[in-house]
């Protein structure tokens, strides 16, 4: 598997980092300082940041739930057989967990929200949670901060697509066209609706007078001659020949149906 980024754990105090960077006297190195707290780790890569920061978050080690930890998420123990012994039901009774002998063998009857995230870990639980062979926790890196060309971002910038840039450059687009449009001050975001718009005035003004001029010539004839304008919109519509041609072949193939089923004879011949 091809290297695709370094990575450099500090898990030491950051006094001897820090004076590290200060004789460096690199100024992209020195904003990176006040996000340097605690152990802490920097991968260095050339690739796609996204793809390294995906990476990194697939690599996880499972862990089990030990007794006094703070629990990072939720954990559900599910129903069904144990396979252990009759003689542990007490020890489900007391951490209230309902379940029946079932072919010698303990079975929980439903799923069991055992412990909550963000709450201690009690040594019951731990102790359950081992006997199930259930390790619940997972081991992983954790990005916080993404440095690249001087810029100091949260990692959920690299989700941002040129599509989503996109996006929210013509939602800006169009409140700065609706503000202009409305204060009449023109931008460049305005000036080709206030051009429709002018169109769409004097195309009003000569419909309504005597005014002529080439691109009203065709508003005008509709409105003399409204059947015009169905045959017009008959002839941009698309050909139904796509859809009429199935039919026939079905009714031609009917017809040849029913002339083989008769044979060339009536039914009284």
């Amino acid at each position: 598997m091809r290297c695709i980024a370094y990575s450099l754990c500090f898990l030491q105090p950051l006094v001897a980092v820090t004076r590290e960077i200060n004789h460096a006297m690199n100024i992209l190195c020195c904003r990176l300082l006040p996000y340097v707290r605690g152990n802490v780790g920097f991968v260095f890569t050339n690739g796609d940041l996204k793809a390294v920061r995906d990476k990194l978050l697939e690599n996880k080690v499972a862990a089990p739930a030990k007794a006094g930890a703070i629990a990072p998420i939720d954990v559900f123990v599910p129903k069904g057989n144990t396979f252990m012994g009759p003689e542990k039901t007490s020890f489900f009774q007391a951490l209230s967990i309902a379940t029946k002998i079932s072919r010698g063998t303990i079975e929980i009857l439903g799923d069991v929200h055992l412990i909550k995230e963000g709450t201690k870990v009690g040594a019951s639980e731990s102790t359950l949670l081992q006997m199930l062979k259930i390790m619940p926790f997972f081991y992983g890196l954790k990005i916080f901060h993404v440095f690249e060309g001087g810029s100091v971002f949260e990692p959920s910038i690299l989700d941002i697509s040129d599509d989503d840039l996109r996006a929210r450059f013509m939602v800006g687009v169009t409140k700065v066209a609706c503000v202009s449009l409305a204060i009449g001050y023109p931008t460049l975001a305005s000036v080709p609706h206030s051009l429709v718009n002018g169109f769409k005035n004097l195309l009003a003004v000569a419909v309504a007078t005597d005014i002529d001029f080439k691109q009203a010539d065709s508003a005008k004839q509709f409105l003399a001659d409204p059947s015009a304008f169905q045959a017009a919109m008959a002839a941009a519509a698309p050909p139904p020949a796509a859809e009429e041609a199935p039919k026939e072949e079905a009714k031609e193939e009917e017809e040849e149906d029913e002339s083989d089923d008769d044979m060339g004879f009536g039914l009284f011949d």
